[in-house]
């Protein structure tokens, strides 16, 4: 076990630190002791200084202890990093959120809807259907419609795939759309497809855009899609449920399939990380685009991005017809790469191993979360998580 609550630190920011272990000894006992996680690393800041910094249970199987250094698969979490580069690239004129997909990507040029794939879209797939995923897209994880399982047949989903970007969205202009763009909200392969844009329109694979743009530039060493031979061994196992109830190895870290280059770089879920690495990233966010005076985006940019732009400001239970998400949906809405809270403003995203991330901008407030579990909606860590943080404040910002 690393570190716990800095009880300064939390008197100083304006927090009971006995509800914040308190939270933790709570997740220790319902998940940890039980046998359901098989670790946890737990990060929390608030105005950027660390509060809450515990690592805690087996990394692997062999029976390492989990450190505080430990490498996580965070999957949908490279979803926001995509959205940020390619909000970059919007910045500097190289594309806009109205851009029609096709004139990117020709690949998508004649798409059809629905099953007999006869129909045409009532209008054109834009950049900004990809980022808040209204572009009718689908996952194959969804298990609802004949599209989506055709999405599976041809492994669409998968985070390293045998093809190469063009072939990647060549296979997927094959296959209908679920719905017309901007009618609905269904979470989708929408991002892999974002980060095949940022490729083609910097004429560089997303390893070397993320590196030089995003990850040098924030001091982000430990984020990438292959993970490094010297780095293999804080790579944690990863685990998946049962139909038991238990629990066996998806991926184990010393042998992991990220340590092999894949031939597509998933925009969509990709990524290697650790929390520090990405506690640097939300720091980013939480400043508005800017870290230790190295600026990636405009803070009017950012402002944007954890706006609410789901057609008509309506929220994901009014327009999802997703099975399956990162997010809850009742008062939900989704911006430019993340979901947030419409009442109070907290923006967050996850990732399908329970990694987890939250920004609440008004409070200040940073929380992260690893685990290495399949699939992530199996328990209410993180609704728990907010909701014991929420509970641990005694002096509110605003």
């Amino acid at each position: 076990m690393t570190a716990g609550v800095d009880r300064v630190a939390a008197q100083a920011a304006g927090m009971d630190a006995d509800r914040l272990e308190a939270l933790v000894a709570h997740l220790d006992h319902a998940y940890l002791s039980t046998g359901k996680l098989p670790h946890m690393q737990l990060l929390l800041s608030r105005d950027e200084q660390t509060i809450l910094s515990v690592a805690k249970g087996q990394a692997r199987a062999s029976g390492e202890a989990l450190q505080a250094d430990a490498l996580y698969r965070i999957a949908s979490m490279t979803k926001p990093v995509t959205s940020v580069a390619f909000m970059m690239l919007a910045e500097a004129g190289k594309v806009a959120l109205d851009t029609p997909v096709a004139d990117v990507i020709p690949e998508f040029a004649d798409l059809r809807v629905g099953r007999g794939n006869r129909a045409k879209p009532a209008r054109a797939m834009l950049m900004i259907d990809l980022l808040r995923h209204t572009s009718g897209l689908t996952y194959g994880l969804q298990h609802q419609t004949p599209i989506d399982a055709r999405y599976r047949k041809l492994g669409l989903d998968e985070f390293q795939q045998p093809r190469t970007s063009d072939q990647f969205v060549a296979d997927l202009a094959t296959l209908p759309l679920e719905f017309s763009p901007g009618e609905r909200w269904n979470y989708s392969v929408s991002t892999d497809v974002l980060g095949v844009v940022v490729e083609r329109l910097m004429g560089a694979d997303l390893e070397s855009v993320f590196r030089e743009r995003i990850f040098e530039p924030l001091g982000m060493t430990d984020t990438t899609f292959m993970l490094p031979d010297d780095k293999a061994h804080r790579m944690t196992d990863a685990w998946k449920l049962t139909g038991k109830g238990g629990l066996s190895i998806a991926d184990l870290g010393a042998r992991s399939g990220w340590r092999r280059k894949g031939r597509f770089l998933s925009g969509g879920g990709g990524l290697v990380s650790s929390l520090a690495d990405y506690h640097r990233f939300a720091r980013m966010l939480l400043r508005g685009g800017e870290l230790d005076g190295v600026r990636l985006l405009a803070a009017e940019t950012v402002a944007q991005m954890r706006s609410n732009q789901l057609p008509g400001g309506g929220d994901l239970a009014s327009m999802s017809s997703a099975m399956f998400s990162e997010a809850d949906y009742q008062g939900v809405g989704f911006g430019l790469g993340f979901a947030m809270n419409l009442e109070k403003q907290e923006f967050y995203w996850g990732g399908v191993f329970s990694t987890y991330f939250w920004i609440d901008p008004v409070e200040r407030l940073i929380g992260l979360f690893a685990t290495q579990h399949l699939p992530s909606s199996t328990y209410p860590v993180r609704a728990e998580l907010r909701a014991g943080v929420r509970d641990a404040l005694l002096r509110r910002n605003g």
